[in-house]
């Protein structure tokens, strides 16, 4: 927000005039301060102006420069109530931010719910109203809590667009500052998305958005605010210390209406909720907002989506990897969630870590999460497996693993006075170089400095393709039944190897199921594959013919990349192709390596990974 548009409307002679006069010779005033470094914050000027002034005044603009909150300008129309201007009151009603509606007196009052409030309905405007009780000088036997229980509560009950309700004098210089900031704050820090007066309470999606601000500021995740983590919070949300007598006196605040939510170990969840809830019934909404906009939230309540998707371009060729800094920050969210120490992540353990967020990703439940990574025996993932979870899910939806970066506080995360960006958690891989043929027809395979590749499995059914997959993670499938269930949608699962060297890696295994061909005829799906394995089962004479005929149908997989051939089940007795040559014979064709036999059986299969 850049301009506030405050419209003043009201009756005749309610004194609306008035209170937009002390604007006019202020400013000037007010320039001259500013030059000599001396500004103060009032915006009126000391004394009443007696002499008659103009119906209507001239439109003001009070730059940002002049008292202002938010850095905004302010611009204040003053309008006629006069029949024959209603097409210019319409027409500057329906260009405000924010409308300040005058009474003074009973007549005017009543006119507030029977003509003024429901001509804005007519009008279509949906812009926060601030209700004004001025001349308040006329009846000063009225107490103000009086005047707020008998006229100005009521109204708001029945309109809720009302945001706000103040009793003023233009004469005694009564609430004019606080008017016009309380128009200001109307648009800048709205009530409205964050508090229901009807019900007292704090809207569900301001309570959710102050729930993730909690779990973000709960650093270690016991349920409380501490001290020294409210401290932080407080420096990090306000840019200024915290007094112990302060924090004392906040928690005293909550325990007064929640009395268990402050213990030794800090302020719970619920008090926290409590301490904005007083924010929001003392008028103080704008420290609301502020917390909220400091943790990146709109005024809708929705966190900003150039926060969840900042810009982060991957070239042609290229791919996205974990940075070191993102490898931290994950291996540190698991540790302070594997609150048993038993190294895996429970399911309750899983929903507290992403509680911060909208749930799993979807693109993780597709794939059978977490039954598509490292599990240890009770069928939780491990470290090991939330680390290659998140490098496959990088290496595929690098913006899914910004978005999730953001949900978690990463921006919060790193030990600096300036939030980072989550993009520094992800790095881009140099282009890939397809490996050339040599002139005895092999590829020649250049060194590789990435640390995530993708390999696709292809072969006809029934060749074992779906246990090398659960192999590969450490789970031999259980083939006693003797039936055979065949994969109809594609797969991928993903585990560390370690290469000669010692050098890690990260491979994804994908399993393309009966959308082989279609992947294959997809340029953009091949250029995130490294390597393609052709499996077969060497027991079966028809199990080989899948292959020659599924390159035959897409002659540009020669020039995609390297290619292995494995021969499965070679624990059986082996068979001759029914095919006009031989998979060696294939093989040396392609000038490719002869193909690998492995068997889950003989545990010859590790050699493949």
């Amino acid at each position: 927000m850049t301009t506030v548009r405050i419209c003043v409307c009201g009756d005749e002679g309610t004194g609306k005039s008035s209170l937009v006069t002390y604007i006019c010779p202020l400013l000037q005033i007010l320039a001259k301060y500013i030059l000599k470094g001396r500004m103060g914050r009032s915006l009126v000027k000391d004394v009443f102006v007696t002499s008659k002034i103009q119906a209507t005044l001239p439109q003001i603009t009070i730059p940002p420069s002049i008292g202002t909150p938010e850095n905004v300008t302010t611009t204040i129309v003053d309008t006629s109530a006069l029949p024959r201007e209603r097409t210019e009151l319409n027409k500057e009603i329906r260009k405000a931010n924010v409308i300040l509606l005058v009474y003074s007196d009973h007549y005017s009052y009543e006119r507030v719910a029977l003509f003024w409030l429901p001509h804005f309905r007519s009008l279509a405007v949906n812009v926060p109203v601030v209700l004004c009780a001025n001349k308040s000088d006329l009846s000063k036997s009225t107490p103000t809590d009086q005047v707020v229980d008998d006229e100005m509560l009521p109204v708001m009950a029945e309109f809720k667009e009302i945001d706000s309700c103040i009793r003023t004098s233009a004469r005694e210089h009564h609430n004019i500052n606080e008017l016009f900031f309380l128009c200001q704050k109307a648009v800048t820090d709205p009530i409205a998305p964050l508090f229901d007066f009807k019900e007292s309470a704090l809207k569900p999606a301001c309570v959710s958005a102050l729930q993730r601000v909690f779990y973000l500021c709960d650093r270690d995740q016991d349920g409380y605010l501490s001290d020294t983590e409210i401290h932080d919070f407080q420096f990090n949300c306000f840019r200024k210390p915290l007094s112990d007598l302060d924090l004392t006196v906040i928690k005293s605040s909550i325990q007064k209406y929640s009395p268990d939510s402050v213990t030794e170990k800090g302020i719970s969840q619920s008090g926290f909720i409590q301490l904005n809830k007083l924010f929001a019934e003392k008028g103080r909404h704008e420290t609301i907002w502020l917390i909220l906009r400091t943790f990146h939230y709109t005024e809708s309540l929705s966190l900003h989506s150039s926060f969840l998707s900042p810009k982060f371009d991957v070239p042609a060729n290229s791919s996205a990897e974990l940075s070191p800094a993102g490898y931290r920050f994950f291996v540190d969210l698991f540790l302070l969630h594997d609150k048993d120490n038993d190294g895996g992540l429970s399911p309750s353990e899983l929903s507290t870590l992403f509680a911060p967020t909208p749930a799993l990703p979807s693109q993780w439940l597709d794939n059978d999460f977490p039954s598509c990574t490292v599990r240890n025996d009770a069928g939780y993932v491990t470290l090991q497996g939330w680390l290659a979870q998140w490098s496959m899910t990088t290496f595929l939806f690098p913006n899914i693993t910004l978005s999730y970066l953001a949900y978690f506080g990463f921006d919060t995360s790193l030990p600096s006075s300036n939030p980072q960006p989550t993009t520094v958690a992800l790095t881009v891989t140099k282009p890939r170089k397809r490996p050339p043929h040599t002139t005895a027809g092999r590829r020649r395979l250049p060194p590789i400095s990435r640390t995530v590749l993708q390999a696709f499995i292809i072969g006809a059914p029934y060749s074992g393709k779906s246990i090398l997959l659960h192999t590969f993670l450490g789970r031999p499938l259980n083939t006693t039944s003797g039936t055979y269930s065949p994969t109809l949608s594609p797969s991928t699962v993903v585990n560390t190897v370690e290469l000669p060297g010692g050098k890690q890696v990260t491979l994804l295994l994908s399993d393309l199921a009966s959308h082989e061909s279609a992947i294959l005829a997809n340029p953009s799906a091949l250029s995130k594959c490294d390597i393609l394995i052709y499996t077969y089962d060497s027991s079966d004479p028809h199990s080989f013919a899948h292959i020659p005929a599924l390159r035959e149908k897409h002659k540009h997989l020669d020039e995609c990349c390297p290619a292995m051939f494995v021969a499965t089940k070679a624990d059986k007795d082996r068979v001759t192709q029914d095919y006009e040559m031989q998979p060696e014979d294939y093989c040396g064709l392609l000038g490719v390596g002869k193909p690998l036999h492995v068997s889950v059986e003989w545990g010859s299969v590790q050699e493949l990974w």
